[in-house]
């Protein structure tokens, strides 16, 4: 007989395993028809379910369940149709026409219409950075009739297909008219969608599950499944996802059957899990993360450029990857800010031999330059948190042995996101650094990676910088329509980036995933989906 987890977690664990039996129980009085049903540990709790109002990623993954994009990007990271059936362009790229594919139903029944998808865009573009810039360049966005609607340019924009095929950080999903009408600065109610799962709201208990059915009205493209494009076919029932926040519960979980997937695992419990034979562990996706230290521009000390030069020289990679895992799989080093390992834009521009190694002396020096006089640095350290948390520790060391003065101040990831989000100066609760991630795929282009946003405290993501030559090449690179033109400016716009330092790549993270070997042809797509895996 296997001995019981003791404590706070046997609790958990036996609690998890009553709210999944009750769930069972449940399932089998609604229906005498057997159902597969597969179960899922996501990487945080459902709170939000609307993917304009947030960029939260598992309301993110959330949104993919149900609902649909216009293009989604291939394995090769290309648009490809999804709901769109046919378009077509004039030679000059200022005109395009989009033809819906016939048949596309929400889920009570109604069809999709070219007036619901206008309408997404123009909730969507009110708050995406490059929704934002492709509606600016926009003359007009019309429909033309039931299944066919226009865009018309009045300035030249290179990304039309590629912000219609947007994957990550607010992707561009298609919502019924009358819900898309909702100010984009408030939340949805209505969770109705044209994409493969029904959402559940009755069921919905946030901090405990969320439910997901299949769309059985749902029309598969004829293609392949292919990373976020092709033929979203679903073979299970029923989709539940199981909030449990305690990481080793979590696992225990995976490894008992009571769940089948585990989002991510705690890098330190993945050795574990690896010697249960019914258990499989892959990378999430082959792109990975962008590992990163967010600088506050705003405030003392970090507003001046050279501070924020000596802070790159004491950032050596191996440093922050080592202190992340000691297994190659799942940190990479990485210097570029659009990703390495054959992303479109991989470049070495302005590089210079940064980020190999901490070069103490030379941050001395920078900030002697600098005039610095030992003004306080607030480092955030999400202790709950592993990929924020060692880095968090790495940074305050490296800062304190180049002279600066170090407030490494230890919290609760929560807390540390309602700070970050304040433009409070330091001594009113403000910060200066604090150590995020973000998938490779929301970094891909300088028009989506939006740390590089340099527009200041009204015009930039949290961080907030100023540099109006980064922002007048950001601009410039949407203009472009020619790759080796493309290419060419944001190797531009990575080298300026060097110089004036809006953040800090520290590495690439390949974030594992785990789920029982009777789970099978789960798409490695960097986001958790649902459609073409099956359950044994």
């Amino acid at each position: 007989m296997r001995d019981r987890p003791a404590g706070r977690r046997g609790r958990l664990i036996r609690g998890l395993a009553g709210v999944l039996a009750a769930a069972s129980l449940a399932m089998t009085v609604a229906s005498a028809t057997a159902q597969t049903v597969l179960r899922f540990v996501p990487q945080a709790d459902l709170k939000s379910v609307d993917p304009v109002w947030t960029t939260a990623y598992v309301t993110r993954n959330h949104a993919y369940m149900i609902y649909d994009q216009l293009f989604g990007l291939d394995s090769k990271l290309r648009p490809q149709p999804q709901m769109v059936e046919s378009w077509t362009a004039t030679p000059d790229k200022m005109r395009w026409e989009f033809t819906l594919r016939a048949g596309l139903k929400w889920h009570d029944g109604a069809p999709v219409t070219a007036e619901d998808c206008v309408a997404s865009i123009r909730r969507w573009g009110a708050r995406d950075v490059l929704g934002n810039r492709l509606l600016a360049a926009t003359e007009a966005l019309e429909v033309i009739d039931a299944q066919r609607f226009r865009l018309t340019l009045k300035q030249p924009f290179g990304q039309v297909l590629e912000a219609l095929a947007k994957p990550s950080n607010n992707p561009l999903f298609m919502m019924p008219k009358r819900v898309a009408q909702t100010d984009p600065f408030k939340q949805i109610d209505d969770t109705t969608g044209s994409g493969p799962f029904k959402f559940v709201r009755a069921e919905w208990v946030p901090g405990g599950k969320a439910v997901y059915v299949k769309n059985t009205d749902y029309k598969p493209r004829s293609e392949p499944a292919d990373f976020l494009s092709g033929g979203k076919v679903v073979n299970v029932d029923r989709v539940e996802w199981m909030s449990v926040p305690d990481a080793a519960v979590a696992m225990a979980a995976l490894g008992t059957g009571e769940v089948d997937w585990l989002e991510v695992p705690a890098p330190d419990l993945v050795p574990v899990i690896e010697r249960n034979a019914a258990i499989t562990v892959r990378p999430m996706d082959t792109i990975g993360s962008q590992l990163s230290i967010r600088i506050n521009h705003l405030h003392p000390p970090m507003d001046n450029p050279k501070v924020r030069q000596a802070l790159l020289a004491v950032v050596g990679q191996p440093d922050y990857l080592n202190a992340i895992a000691s297994d190659p799989r799942w940190v990479k080093p990485c210097p570029g800010y659009f990703g390495c390992g054959g992303t479109p834009y991989e470049s070495m521009a302005g590089v210079d031999g940064h980020l190999k190694q901490a070069d103490f002396e030379k941050a001395k020096r920078l900030l002697k330059e600098a005039g610095y006089k030992g003004e306080r640095v607030v480092v955030l350290d999400p202790a709950d948190v592993h990929y924020s948390h060692a880095p968090a520790l790495v940074t305050a060391e490296n800062l304190k042995k180049a002279g600066f003065n170090v407030d490494l101040q230890t919290m609760d990831f929560g807390t540390a996101i309602g700070k970050i989000n304040s433009q409070a100066p330091l001594d009113q609760g403000g910060w200066s650094l604090f150590h995020s991630y973000a998938t490779i795929i929301d970094v891909l282009t300088p028009a989506i990676a939006t740390g590089l946003r340099a527009g200041g405290a009204k015009n930039a993501a949290y961080g907030w910088p100023t540099d109006p030559e980064l922002e007048t090449l950001r601009t410039q690179w949407l203009t472009l329509t020619d790759p080796a033109e493309q290419k060419a400016q944001a190797d531009k716009v990575q080298a300026r980036a060097f110089e004036v330092v809006p953040y800090i790549v520290t590495g690439t993270l390949v974030i594992p995933t785990a789920y029982r070997k009777s789970v099978e042809s789960i798409i490695p797509s960097g986001i958790p989906v649902f459609w073409n895996l099956t359950k044994k």
